[in-house]
């Protein structure tokens, strides 16, 4: 992907995230998350019925990279079954710690394919995939 694409996009989700704003519904599971290396923390909330993700919200305070991913997130799994979820889950892990994945199945995800190297970043892009993972395997 073109350099200049990612940062847009990357930029793009910064800047607007998707379903940023929480909400007062017993209906969502809800988890925090934060890195204990930087100001990132996470409130996730999300809605699973029949075993597929109907909606993800969030909210909190995070840099660039960490508020883009956790939109792209949002965008990629909202209306996937648990099983998608994880299998995108597992690919966007192996894809951030240059593993063997699948592209095709990450969609915007792979604004991050070159984010090993800032390792310092890796963190940031994983945080709120690490939330998702946290709330599927309860």
């Amino acid at each position: 992907m073109d350099p200049n694409l990612k940062r847009s996009i990357i930029l793009e989700h910064y800047q607007n995230p998707k379903n940023k704003g929480l909400i007062d519904d017993e209906n969502y599971i809800k988890i925090n998350m934060n890195n204990e290396s930087c100001i990132d923390e996470i409130d996730l909330m999300v809605k699973i019925k029949d075993s597929i993700i109907e909606d993800i919200r969030f909210d909190g305070e995070a840099c660039a990279i960490c508020t883009s991913s956790t939109s792209i997130m949002i965008n990629t799994l909202i209306g996937k079954t648990i099983d998608e979820v994880q299998e995108i889950y597992t690919n966007f892990e192996n894809m951030v710690n240059e593993n063997e994945y699948k592209s095709e199945l990450l969609e915007e995800a792979n604004v991050y394919d070159d984010i090993y190297k800032q390792p310092n970043r890796k963190k940031c892009a994983l945080l709120p995939w690490w939330g998702i993972n946290k709330i599927i395997n309860k």
